[in-house]
C-alpha cells in the first residue's frame, strides 16, 4: 500500500472490522432475543464511544482557539509597544534635529 491512501485502506479495514464482528455475532449460535439485545447493547456501546470521541474533539478545538486567541493578544500587545516605541524614538530624534514634522 502506498502512503498517499493509509488513511482510506484503515477506514475500509475498520469497515470490514464491523462487519465482521456483526456477521459473527448473526452466526453465533444463541437465540434470536439474545442476538438482537447483543447487537443492541454494542449499538450503544459505539454510539456512547462516538460521543465521547466526539466531545473530546470539540474540547481540544476549544482549547486550541483559546490558545490561538491568546497568542494572538500577545503578538498585537508586542506589535502596539514596537510600534510606541518607534514613534516615542521618531518624536525625540525630530525633536533633537530641531522640530520637524511630528505625527
Amino acid at each position: 500500500m502506498s502512503d498517499s491512501n493509509g488513511g482510506n485502506g484503515l477506514a475500509w479495514f475498520l469497515a470490514g472490522l464491523g462487519i465482521g464482528a456483526i456477521a459473527g455475532v448473526l452466526y453465533a449460535p444463541r437465540a434470536g432475543s439474545e442476538t438482537r439485545e447483543a447487537l443492541r447493547s454494542k449499538a450503544d456501546e459505539g454510539r456512547e464511544f462516538v460521543r465521547s470521541r466526539a466531545r473530546q474533539a470539540r474540547e481540544q478545538a476549544e482549547d486550541w482557539v483559546d490558545r490561538g486567541k491568546e497568542v494572538l493578544t500577545q503578538q498585537k500587545e508586542q506589535f502596539r509597544s514596537a510600534f510606541e516605541a518607534g514613534r516615542q524614538a521618531y518624536h525625540e530624534t525630530t525633536a533633537a534635529e530641531g522640530g520637524a514634522k511630528n505625527l
